[in-house]
């Protein structure tokens, strides 16, 4: 049950409703390709406004919501980052022009927060019924993170999802691209442009990327409020930041560590509640294992905090000593 106001969360909804029309019917209507300088300066605005709405959260509703809103919009953050990686392929894979990208982002990012807005309704529903899900859950954090660090990087290969592959069968899709056109005319006939099939795929492919995003956050906070709004702030700035680091993603070498130590540690964290709120009758009984100590949240956003800033850190520090020894 989410502790902040009906009149807040009403406001904030109606504002960030706003802001996704303004962005993909007015900014969006101009396509092209953002300059350094217009990535960092939205990137610096997104993030402030984060800040400032964590800040907001803290006065309506107390400290405890605005640290969970803070730990998982920098968790949600961090693994959007990580998507960024397909992000790349799926445009190169379809061919999108330079100065289209920004508009397919709006609108595939727009598509996968409402699938994610539909995942974390049912997924408050599941873990209000069924609090043993949290065993599930943490074991399928703690293998992601084991997978991050010994894993074989499947992830950089593209492969069409189950939807796309069902949608090429029953419609006529052309190879070209008419501005930012679905539907366009050859010959008389009509057909999607492959428009269609790139929103559709960066949208559903982040859905899939939430599989592992949506129960870390809930190792964090079980506010469906709250994590809805750090699933749309860590997702704001996602366009800018795929134009800007773009070129760099390669090279940010630690990052998978640090999001590995971030997922482990919400994972066991998840292990930890479920054995506190135990009804498993093959486990102590049935009864709640009362001796393991509670995670408070300001030690889980300091654990984020750290492992992120050190994997960041430690990345850029490698990349200049890499530089130094090419010259």
């Amino acid at each position: 049950m989410s502790e902040t106001p009906v009149a807040f969360m009403v406001v904030t909804f109606v504002v960030l409703a706003v802001f996704f029309v303004f962005d993909l019917f007015v900014i969006g209507r101009k396509p092209h390709v953002p300059s350094t300088k217009e990535c960092v300066q939205h990137i610096v605005f997104f993030v402030a406004a984060a800040l400032i709405f964590g800040g907001l959260v803290w006065w309506v509703s107390g400290s405890q919501p605005a640290l969970e809103f803070y730990s998982g919009w920098l968790t949600e953050y961090s693994l959007s980052i990580d998507n960024l990686f397909v992000f790349v392929i799926i445009m190169t894979n379809f061919a999108v022009p330079k100065q289209l990208q920004k508009y397919v982002l709006s609108v595939g990012i727009t598509i996968a927060l409402i699938l994610r807005g539909f995942f974390i309704l049912v997924g408050a529903a599941v873990i209000e019924r069924f609090t043993w899900v949290f065993f599930i859950f943490g074991i399928f954090l703690v293998y992601t993170a084991v997978k991050l660090v010994v894993g074989d990087n499947e992830d950089e290969e593209y492969h069409e999802n189950a939807i796309i592959r069902a949608l090429r069968k029953v419609v006529n899709v052309t190879d070209e691209y008419d501005g930012e056109k679905l539907r366009t005319t050859h010959g008389g006939k009509k057909y999607f442009t492959p428009m269609l099939l790139v929103f559709l795929t960066v949208g559903t492919t982040d859905v899939m990327f939430a599989f592992d995003s949506i129960p870390a956050i809930f190792g964090l906070t079980k506010d469906p409020f709250i994590v809805f709004t750090s699933n749309v702030f860590a997702l704001l700035g996602l366009q800018q930041l795929y134009f800007l680091l773009g070129a760099l993603l390669d090279k940010l070498e630690y990052l998978p560590y640090g999001l590995a130590v971030v997922l482990g540690f919400i994972g066991v964290k998840l292990i930890m509640e479920a054995l506190h709120g135990n009804s498993l009758p093959f486990i102590n009984g049935g009864h709640p294992v009362t001796q393991i100590p509670e995670v408070p949240i300001w030690a889980s956003l300091g654990v984020i905090v750290v492992a992120i800033g050190v994997a960041a850190l430690a990345s850029v520090v490698k990349m200049r000593l890499d530089k130094a020894k090419a010259k």
